[in-house]
């Protein structure tokens, strides 16, 4: 994988299209870029590729990918760095994309928070959220890296311990699926008794060894340098219970923000980008695809951005070069 540090400053380089966003829309717009003969960059602000899959849930069995019944997330990303690896894309990690101008030919000229510029005849935008920071636990802060964590990128580490998850979302009931079977005990912890995850995994883990505790509340942390215990306050009778504690997983969900982007002049509704059916915001050359795109019957998948990714990568390929074709065939029609 050709990779360029955060070390990498005051450097710049051309490209055709540069793509803003490592997660699976923007490695595949990676590939089909390259598919189509156009020279590509990848920046993404997360020092490995993957986005919110790679830094939240590698681990996760994700259900909903054409062609696979259940797929690893990390899996899944090394599948898509594969695809495009031969194409030889720029990957620009640890860095954000801050600055957006226009030369005088009309290129977009991005400029990162290490000082790295990007010229690119197109730019497309696959950053999901946006930047995401895990909303803290009110307790047991102190032990963070020392039992509290609030992501799962290796469940191995869990392996025999009594394992405490707070939260009542998809993330918390995921993670107590795939935990159940290696860690000691799990115990959920959630301050209402009505869940936002999926009714099937909800389902899955009431039926389990799992222990759910609703109207609750970590009230305190303790240990001797690691988590060695939690408290649990009861909302309903004011009652405090202890539990055996090596891992508490916060679950809590996270605040997202875009950032600089926000101030490049694109149309943006709740921290979604306006886009039209060519994937184009209001913004000369600027296309978007995945999460981060809104549109009229917009639905969130990571199968709906693979699409997008290929639609916004098409039509920019079209302003760059107006003698190509929009839709250069299939690559089965390439082969031999």
């Amino acid at each position: 994988m050709n990779t360029t540090s955060s070390t990498a400053a005051d450097n710049e380089i051309g490209v055709d299209i540069l793509i803003i966003g490592a997660g699976p829309a923007g490695l595949y717009g990676a590939y089909y870029a390259g598919f189509r003969g156009l020279s590509v960059a990848v920046i993404d602000a997360l020092a490995e590729p993957g986005g919110q899959v790679s830094a939240m849930y590698p681990e996760k069995a994700i259900l909903d990918i054409a062609g696979f019944p259940s797929v690893k997330g990390r899996n899944l990303i090394e599948g898509l760095i594969a695809q495009a690896a031969p194409f030889d894309p720029v990957y620009l990690l640890g860095m954000q994309a801050r600055e957006l101008s226009h030369d005088d030919a009309g290129r977009v000229r991005i400029t990162t928070s290490t000082g790295q510029v990007v010229v690119a005849g197109a730019v497309v935008i696959t950053g999901g959220i946006g930047t995401f920071t895990p909303r803290p636990l009110a307790k047991g802060s102190e032990f963070m890296n020392r039992g509290l964590s609030y992501f799962v990128p290796d469940l191995s580490a869990h392996t025999g311990k009594d394992v405490v998850i707070v939260g009542g979302g998809d993330s918390a009931f995921d993670w107590a699926v795939h935990l159940e079977p290696i860690a000691k005990s799990v115990t959920l912890v959630h301050r209402r008794d009505r869940f936002r995850a999926h009714k099937s995994t909800v389902a899955k883990v009431q039926d389990s060894s799992v222990q759910v505790l609703v109207n609750a509340d970590v009230s305190e942390v303790r240990g001797n340098g690691w988590i060695g215990e939690v408290d649990i306050t009861h909302k309903l009778d004011k009652s405090t219970s202890t539990l055996p504690a090596q891992s508490v997983i916060a679950a809590l969900g996270f605040t997202a923000d875009l950032g600089p982007m926000m101030d490049w002049g694109m149309e943006i509704d709740n921290r979604h980008i306006a886009v039209n059916t060519r994937m184009e915001t209001n913004v000369p050359r600027v296309y978007a695809a995945g999460d981060i795109t809104d549109y009229p019957g917009k639905v969130r998948l990571i199968a709906v951005g693979f699409g997008e990714a290929a639609t916004a990568v098409n039509n920019a390929a079209a302003v760059l070069d107006p003698e190509a074709e929009i839709f250069p065939g299939h690559s089965t029609e390439q082969e031999g």
